[in-house]
């Protein structure tokens, strides 16, 4: 009995030897199972972004969205390496498009090309008693391109020569004369009832899907005058098929050095039609890092800053932080406009 109790004593020490054995290799695949998981996790956002990114222009092409949206994707796509696909998405003045990223996943694969009327549609929706189709807090901004004043343009075989001579006219013919705009309450009609309201006079407001298919309209003769960011009419000014009258700003535009401010021919009238761009307000911290410094190269970019200055609407970039320091001031600006202006049709 004594000598099979001791024949068995080296065998537990050799199972607990083995033992030990087993939970110290358990302890070291664990405590590097652990510290993989982190990893792969940074792996994870380090490889946003590994699909194309959509950019939704609530306008269709060729408005002041689309002239800015179109060279700043393709610099996006260059500093992200990877496609950023623009995509037009028309109606409502842009709110159509402006629901729909409010309404898309939080992932950075989706972000807005926005203008002013960003700020101006949810409270027009309030004043006719609708419920808003996105609210501002759905949204984060990224960067600022552009804020140009918008432009008053008539076709150049119209009869006034200057913005006097229109106004003359127009007041003694108030049901006589048009103007376009790319929707009610967007940034082609406020300051064009801005105007009205300060000068006392009226014209028929007819909308349009968007400063595209508005200008058109005027070149063909539809409408007679219209309201819009330089981009959209510069190169049509230059070609002698527009005349520009005045403008919504203070002090006289690079684009345009010759025509007056409206506040100049006594008309104390201001707004500003600026371009910036938007992600879903979830979107993660992470991504919105990388996009403001993708934003950042992209404004920077010798081609960008070419072909949108080129168009009449020269870089004026701001970051987030300072973007929506200026967009909270400009919607607050904006919510008494419309109150202003009341309902129109």
């Amino acid at each position: 009995m004594t000598c099979d109790t001791d024949r068995s004593r080296p065998r537990r020490s050799y199972d607990n030897a083995a033992m030990k054995t087993v939970f110290k290799l358990l302890s070291i695949i664990s405590i590097a199972f652990a510290s993989l998981i982190p990893y792969g996790l940074v792996q994870g956002q380090e490889a946003w972004p590994s699909k194309p990114i959509i950019m939704v222009v609530p306008f269709p092409p060729g408005g002041v969205a689309d002239t800015v949206g179109r060279p700043v994707a393709e610099a996006l796509g260059r500093a992200l390496n990877q496609s950023v696909i623009v995509e037009n998405k028309a109606g409502a003045g842009g709110g159509i498009g402006m629901a729909y990223v409010a309404k898309s996943n939080a992932d950075g694969y989706t972000v807005l090309m926005s203008l002013s009327s960003l700020s101006i549609i949810p409270e027009a929706d309030k004043l006719f008693g609708r419920a808003p189709s996105f609210t501002l807090d759905q949204f984060k901004p990224i960067a600022r391109f552009t804020a140009d004043p918008t432009v008053l343009v008539v076709r150049a075989d119209a009869p006034w020569k200057n913005f006097a001579e229109f106004l003359t006219d127009i007041r003694k013919k108030p049901a006589a004369y048009s103007f376009g705009s790319s929707g009610n309450y967007g940034t082609m009609h406020v300051p064009m009832e801005m105007l009205k309201n300060q000068a006392k006079f009226h014209m028929l407001h007819v909308p349009y899907t968007g400063a595209g298919p508005a200008v058109v309209a005027l070149l063909g003769g539809q409408i007679d005058a219209l309201s819009t960011g330089p981009a959209s009419v510069v190169q049509q000014i230059k070609a002698g098929k527009l005349r520009a009258l005045a403008h919504w700003g203070d002090g006289r535009l690079a684009a345009l050095p010759d025509v007056p401010s409206l506040k100049e021919l006594g008309q104390p009238v201001e707004f500003a039609q600026w371009a910036g761009l938007f992600v879903p307000a979830n979107t993660p911290p992470a991504v919105i890092a990388k996009l403001r410094e993708a934003a950042k190269t992209a404004a920077n970019d010798p081609r960008v800053r070419q072909v949108i200055s080129g168009s009449g609407s020269p870089i004026q970039y701001l970051d987030a932080p300072e973007f929506q320091k200026y967009w909270d001031a400009d919607a607050a600006k904006m919510t008494q406009v419309v109150k202003l202006i009341g309902k129109v049709n």
